[in-house]
Parts: C-alpha cells; sequence; structure tokens
C-alpha cells in the first residue's frame, strides 16, 4: 500500500476512534503518530516531531496564564463586576454574559473562561428567576466566539496561523482575527439573545454542578450553620481564609480534645467552631454546634481559618475530609492573592505577542516562567494547569496533517474537490471545505479537523492559483463552529449538567449559529483578506 493510502486509512481509523469514545482522545493521537512511522509514512524523527513544536510548547504556555488569572481570583471579579449589573432580564443577561465570556476567552482559554463565569452565572439566574438552561449553552457558544479575537484565543488560531507561515503565506497579526471576530461575537450574541429563550429547553436541571460558591454566600451559611457569631466579611480575604472539614474514620484525630480559639497542633490553625457528628463517614448528618470543649470522634465538623497555603496543606491530610476544598474557595475571592502580578504578566505578553518583538512560543514561555518566579503559581500548579490531553492531541496529529502534505493524500482529495466544483469559483470551493469541516467538528476535536483539513485547503488554492489567507482565516471561522452536539467541545460539555441538557438540545441554537459562521466564512471573509 502506497504511503498515501496509508495515511487516509489511519485517518479513518482516528475518526473512528475519536467519534467510538471509547478511547482516550492523548492515545489516539499517540496511536497516530506511531502508525504513521510503522507504516513507512513519516521516518521517527517525523513521526513525532510534533512533540517538539513551538505550536505545541507556546499553547502549553498559554494554559499556565489561564492558570494564573483563574487562580488569583481575576475572572472571578471581572464576572462578578459585569454580571451583577446586568439586571434580570432574560435577553439583557444573554447580551452581558455573552460580552463578557467572549472578551474573557479571547485571553485565557475557552475553557477557562466558561469555568470562571459557570458559577457566577448559575447564581445570577436563580436570583434572577430564569432557568439556567437558558443562559448555559449561550455562554458556551458566546465563547467560542470570543476566541476568534485574538491570535491566542484558541489552539487552532495558532495552528492556523502556522499553517499559512508554512504554505507560504504570513503569519495573522495578534489583533488581525478581531476583523472576523467582532462581527461574529456580535451576530453570535444577537441570535443568542433573540432566538434563546425560543430554542433552548425550559427544563430544570436535577441538581447543580459542583462549582465554586460566593465566599459572602459561603460565610453567611457557616455562620448560621454553626450558630456562632462570626464576622462575615473578614472570614474570607487575599490572605486567609476558612475550611470545613470532617474527621476521618480511623483519624489521629479522633480522642483529641478541642475548643473554639485554639491553634492546630501543624498548620497553625485556628479554631473557630465544632460540632458533633450523628454518624461516622464523609457523609455523616451533623448535629448542633458546641460551644465549648469538643472530644473529636469520626465524623464531627471543625471550622478553621488561616492561610490558605496552610488549608490546603491541612485538607490535604488523611486525617480530615474538607467539605469544600480551599483551592476552591480561593478562585472565587475577587483578587486574591498574586492578581496584579498574574495582570502585569499578560499585558507584557500580550504586547510581545502584538508587536512581534520575539517569536509567540517565548513570549508564552517567558509569561509562564514569570508567573512562577514570582510565585503567582507554584511548580504543582503550573504542571496540573496544563491540559495535556489537548497538547498530546496536537503534538499527536501535527505529523498526520505533515504528512497529507508530503504523501500527497491532501492533493488528491482537492483533486477530487475541484472535479465537482471546478475552478471557477474560490467561493463555493471555501463553502465545500467549511461544510467539511463543520462535520467533522462535531464529532472529533477542531484542532484535529483544522490539522487534517489545513493541507487540503492549501492545495485548492494551489490549483486555483489564489491565496492561502482567505483560506485559512475561513478554515478557522468554520472551525469555530462546533455547535450541534455536547461532545463537539468541550464547555459544550461542561454546562450540560448544570444546564440540565440532553444530548438533542444543542443543535435548535447551534443550527442557526453555524449557518451565520458559514457565511461569514465564505462570504464575508474574502472581503478582508482577498483571494
Amino acid at each position: 500500500m502506497d504511503p498515501a493510502a496509508w495515511t487516509f486509512v489511519i485517518l479513518g481509523l482516528a475518526i473512528v476512534a475519536f467519534v467510538s469514545g471509547r478511547v482516550p482522545m492523548a492515545v489516539v493521537a499517540i496511536g497516530v503518530a506511531l502508525a504513521l512511522w510503522a507504516t513507512g509514512v513519516l521516518t521517527l524523527t517525523e513521526a513525532f516531531a510534533g512533540f517538539g513544536d513551538p505550536t505545541v510548547l507556546f499553547i502549553a504556555s498559554l494554559f499556565v496564564v489561564s492558570e494564573a488569572l483563574d487562580a488569583t481570583g481575576v475572572t472571578a471579579w471581572v464576572g462578578l463586576q459585569v454580571v451583577s449589573r446586568a439586571g434580570r432580564g432574560r435577553a439583557r443577561l444573554t447580551v452581558v454574559v455573552g460580552v463578557m465570556v467572549a472578551l474573557l476567552s479571547a485571553f485565557i482559554s475557552i475553557n477557562g473562561a466558561v469555568a470562571a463565569l459557570l458559577p457566577v452565572v448559575v447564581v445570577v439566574a436563580v436570583r434572577a428567576g430564569i432557568i439556567p438552561a437558558k443562559l448555559l449553552i449561550p455562554l458556551a457558544f458566546a465563547a467560542s466566539a470570543g476566541s476568534m479575537l485574538t491570535l491566542i484565543g484558541t489552539p487552532v488560531n495558532i495552528v492556523v496561523s502556522d499553517a499559512a507561515v508554512a504554505a507560504g503565506g504570513r503569519a495573522f497579526g495578534y489583533f488581525e482575527f478581531a476583523l472576523v471576530g467582532i462581527p461574529l461575537v456580535a451576530l453570535t450574541v444577537l441570535v443568542l439573545a433573540l432566538w434563546g429563550d425560543r430554542l433552548l429547553p425550559d427544563r430544570v436541571p436535577d441538581r447543580f454542578a459542583d462549582v465554586a460558591p460566593d465566599p459572602r454566600e459561603h460565610a453567611q451559611n457557616l455562620r448560621s450553620s454553626y450558630a456562632v457569631d462570626l464576622d462575615t466579611n473578614t472570614l474570607f480575604s487575599v490572605s486567609e481564609g476558612v475550611a470545613e472539614v470532617l474527621v476521618a474514620p480511623r483519624s489521629q484525630l479522633i480522642g483529641r480534645t478541642i475548643y473554639p480559639g485554639m491553634t492546630t497542633r501543624d498548620e497553625n490553625l485556628v479554631i473557630l467552631a465544632a460540632r458533633r457528628g450523628e454518624d461516622e463517614g464523609p457523609n455523616a448528618s451533623r448535629g448542633n454546634a458546641t460551644p465549648g470543649e469538643l472530644t473529636l470522634q469520626a465524623g464531627d465538623a471543625v471550622l478553621v481559618q488561616g492561610p490558605w497555603e496552610a488549608l490546603t496543606r491541612y485538607t490535604a491530610s488523611p486525617d480530615v475530609i474538607a467539605v469544600t476544598a480551599p483551592q476552591s474557595l480561593q478562585r472565587a475571592v475577587p483578587l486574591g492573592r498574586g492578581a496584579k502580578r498574574a495582570i502585569v504578566i499578560l499585558v507584557l505578553m500580550v504586547l510581545l505577542l502584538a508587536t512581534g518583538l520575539v517569536p509567540p512560543v517565548v513570549a508564552g514561555l517567558l509569561a509562564a516562567g514569570a508567573l512562577i518566579l514570582t510565585r503567582v503559581l507554584t511548580l504543582p500548579q503550573t504542571y496540573r494547569s496544563i491540559s495535556w490531553t489537548t497538547v498530546i492531541l496536537i503534538a499527536g496529529m501535527v505529523p498526520l496533517s505533515a504528512a497529507f502534505i508530503s504523501t500527497g493524500a491532501a492533493g488528491i482529495v482537492a483533486d477530487a474537490v475541484l472535479s465537482v466544483i471546478g475552478t471557477a469559483s474560490p467561493h463555493l470551493a471555501l463553502l465545500v471545505l467549511g461544510v467539511i469541516t463543520m462535520v467533522l467538528g462535531q464529532f472529533i476535536s477542531n484542532v484535529a479537523t483544522v490539522l487534517v483539513v489545513a493541507p487540503i485547503a492549501v492545495a485548492i488554492s494551489r490549483a486555483l492559483e489564489v491565496s492561502i489567507m482567505p483560506f485559512m482565516m475561513s478554515l478557522t471561522v468554520v472551525g469555530a463552529a462546533a455547535f450541534l452536539t455536547p461532545i463537539a467541545t468541550p464547555v459544550n460539555l461542561m454546562v450540560m449538567q448544570p444546564g440540565g441538557y440532553r444530548f438533542g438540545d444543542y443543535w435548535r441554537l447551534g443550527l442557526p449559529l453555524m449557518a451565520v459562521y458559514l457565511a461569514i466564512g465564505v462570504l464575508y471573509v474574502p472581503l478582508i483578506w482577498h483571494f
């Protein structure tokens, strides 16, 4: 079998594996790289070149920057400031939420933007008397539109920009995406505001997702739950917080006597209150607060206060079970420790990217390194912040994209497309490529889809003897239109449970939005980036 045929076979098997969902995406990507080497399509160095690709390293660094903004409460502060002023009308809330998440996703990952605003939107919806389902799909869809505002909005933008350079074009500027991103965001928010109420379900979810609680509300709940006089305005701050823990079965704390005001032995945390648990274990039903001394038993609840780092270490002990993780509460504190440093580093990174003084990967790695050196993030936090699935997925699929070019597989597909549509209209070529990209993007990662379709777009543009730039930008636009299924993007899946959505709820609002994206990709993009 010739190399081109092997490339098609490997692509087909990868798509089947992606769609089935039975094999982790990272495993599929590594399998693709191994298969390309085993079949002789690529050399060993070529098959694993993606793991050293600057695009992959840049994307990994962006996850670190996103984590810094989230962990320091920058996203929580921005979300609270804007959403709290949105009022109670569904349409107005949709507009404010849509614009907010779009702006946020332009500078941090789409997943990070949605994760940061998800708890805020749920709380605001409940307070406004609106079913969360009316706002959560709009939150996810608007985030996808916002990713088109800057180069770093989504890995797809970076992949396409690099593909344009490799094909003999130029790299897209940092804010150049905004030329198409601003109309996309405006039209997306308009569609969501006008049709969202009619096309989204009225279903109330059985239960909401586990989201970070509002610090003020959480403090009031603790005060009421323990029936003690606590200043709710001082329980949570930039430097300190409160954690509620249960005494674990077989804990070394069992039999130890505690009382309010004493400090813990190891972490020097202050015990604010305690109450007796009626049963043992993490699901114990708890009784009334005990104002005096209490000899601890399994299942007893204890309220402790102290620095966030000490709380994190204390709750990691096997002797206690945290009711709410301190890290979750700390993220919900607006403009927490390190927020100013994180903002300054973000601004400097954006300036480096916008001016082109250094390659994007250098700007990203400098920002990630600065966040660690200034102690905004710890090294373990940095490792955890990176979506290794995404990194491995891109690294494994980059060689497949290269194989499509080197084996002539992209040319075969391009010739097949051109034999059907002819060479008269590049707009028709954009339409066909757009439909192919959209269909694939509903079932496999949009990054993987773009990596597959990009070399085909390059081959078609060369056959038509037109510029590669409108093809690459159009591919970016339609690649962002993954709206028909909950598995199309991680953010679609993130809002499924808290919104009480079913698999078939997405296409009703997603279909008209996809038509908008296709129209912009085929008709509007060539007006800015000429053939």
